[in-house]
């Protein structure tokens, strides 16, 4: 499995407009085992993005979708930046789908 954590700087003060952006425009992506979104109490303007793949390649694919590419689009003028970046390998856990 291939695992993405990272944190999106929203512009001052848009951070639940973003957060809702991306909420309602989630649905399902093939090869996708989670895809959580949660806000960071020191941070007012953060989101933290945790995702679970089944590979790298599916992960690769999502970003093709043309729902992704429309949430991307909207999202855009929401987004002050990006913080941290992590690749992990997924191997279970309590919610997680799938098998490594």
């Amino acid at each position: 499995m291939y695992g993405l954590i990272g944190k999106m700087i929203a512009a001052p003060g848009k951070r639940d407009e973003l957060l809702a952006l991306m909420l309602d425009t989630t649905g399902e992506m093939p090869g996708c085992h989670l895809y959580l979104l949660a806000t960071d109490p020191a941070d007012a303007d953060a989101i933290w993005i945790s995702e679970v793949w089944e590979d790298e390649a599916a992960h690769r694919a999502s970003l093709t979708l043309p729902e992704v590419q429309a949430t991307i689009a909207r999202a855009r003028p929401l987004i002050a930046g990006f913080g941290e970046r992590f690749v992990t390998a997924p191997v279970g856990g309590f919610g997680l789908t799938g098998k490594p």
